[in-house]
């Protein structure tokens, strides 16, 4: 059994709950607290969850929003069963593609 890992980003919601409805309103709060990104990369980090976030931007929301990190990421771990097939492998390959012959029943 393996476990895949998600998580869910919840700044959205967290900037609502503080009144801030427009992305842009977050560039100038950023910005007092240093971190400097264009409108455009804090309209991705809103509606997308990011990727790869610097510790630094995460303080600096939770301060903003008076959050803590777990109020943002949501974390979310499923169990994935892995197949059994007849040779008692965990996988099973894909079938692989053959030519195939025509024959007619006069043998040409």
């Amino acid at each position: 059994m393996t476990r895949s890992m998600s998580y869910v980003w919840h700044l959205r919601a967290k900037m609502a709950e503080r009144g801030l409805f427009q992305t842009s309103e977050l560039v100038p709060l950023l910005a007092e607290r240093g971190i400097q990104l264009s409108r455009e990369q804090v309209y991705r980090l809103v509606t997308q969850p990011p990727q790869r976030l610097s510790m630094d931007t995460l303080a600096a929301l939770c301060d903003i929003l008076d959050v803590t990190p777990n109020d943002l990421i949501e974390i979310t771990a499923a169990a994935n069963q892995v197949r059994k097939t007849a040779s008692g492998r965990g996988t099973r390959r894909a079938p692989t593609a053959r030519r195939t012959t025509i024959r007619r029943p006069d043998g040409t």
